[in-house]
C-alpha cells in the first residue's frame, strides 16, 4: 500500500493531521466506521482534504450520502490530476462532495499509482459520476472499474495516450500533430 508523504505537499496555511487527530467531523465519523478509511485529513483555508485507501472508496462514498449528520448528496466534481512521472503515487482522484441539505462540503482524495490507476466507479452512488470519470478516464488514463460505459468523452477513439498526462508531448502525437 502507498503511504503519502504527509510533508510534501505542504503550503502555507496548511496542517496536516495523521490518522489520530482528526478536527474534521467527517472524519471523525469515517475512523469511527472503520480506522482504515482515513489514511491522512488536511485541513486548509477551511477545508478539508481526506486521503482514503481505493479499495474504501465506494463505501466511504454510500456512507457519506446515506448518513444523516452529512447527507453529501450532490457530487460536485471529480477530477484527477497528474503529479508527475517522477513521483509515485503518480495520480490522484479528487472526489469534492457538498450537501445540499446540511450546506457543508468535503474533498476525498484517492492516490493511485502509475502502473495500476485503478479505482472503483461512484457512478452507481451519483449518477453524475459517469461523465466526470469519463472525462478523468480520457485525459489521464486512470480506470474506474465497474463503470457503465468507460469509453473516451472529449478526444476521438483513435487516439493515442492521455492529454493531460504531464509526461504527453506538448504538441501531441501524430496524425494529430499542430505542426
Amino acid at each position: 500500500m502507498e503511504q503519502p508523504n504527509s510533508q510534501s505537499n505542504q503550503t502555507e496555511g496548511q496542517e496536516s493531521n495523521a490518522a489520530g487527530i482528526t478536527p474534521s467531523p467527517v472524519a471523525a465519523a469515517l475512523q469511527r466506521e472503520n480506522p482504515e478509511w482515513v489514511r491522512e485529513v488536511i485541513e486548509a483555508l477551511g477545508e478539508t482534504t481526506i486521503i482514503v485507501p481505493r479499495e474504501h472508496i465506494a463505501n466511504i462514498c454510500a456512507l457519506l450520502k446515506t448518513a444523516p449528520d452529512f447527507q453529501f448528496n450532490f457530487l460536485a466534481d471529480l477530477c484527477g490530476f497528474d503529479r508527475g512521472p517522477e513521483e509515485e503515487p503518480r495520480f490522484e482522484v479528487n472526489y469534492h462532495l457538498f450537501s445540499t441539505l446540511k450546506h457543508h462540503r468535503v474533498r476525498l482524495k484517492v492516490l493511485l499509482n502509475e502502473d495500476d490507476a485503478h479505482v472503483l466507479s461512484v457512478s452507481g452512488i451519483w449518477r453524475t459520476a459517469n461523465w466526470h470519470e469519463r472525462e478523468t478516464f480520457d485525459l489521464f488514463g486512470v480506470v474506474f472499474d465497474d463503470h457503465p460505459d468507460l469509453r473516451r468523452i472529449l478526444l476521438p477513439d483513435d487516439w493515442q495516450g492521455h492529454a493531460l498526462r504531464k509526461d504527453f508531448p506538448l504538441r501531441g502525437y501524430e496524425p494529430y500533430s499542430l505542426e
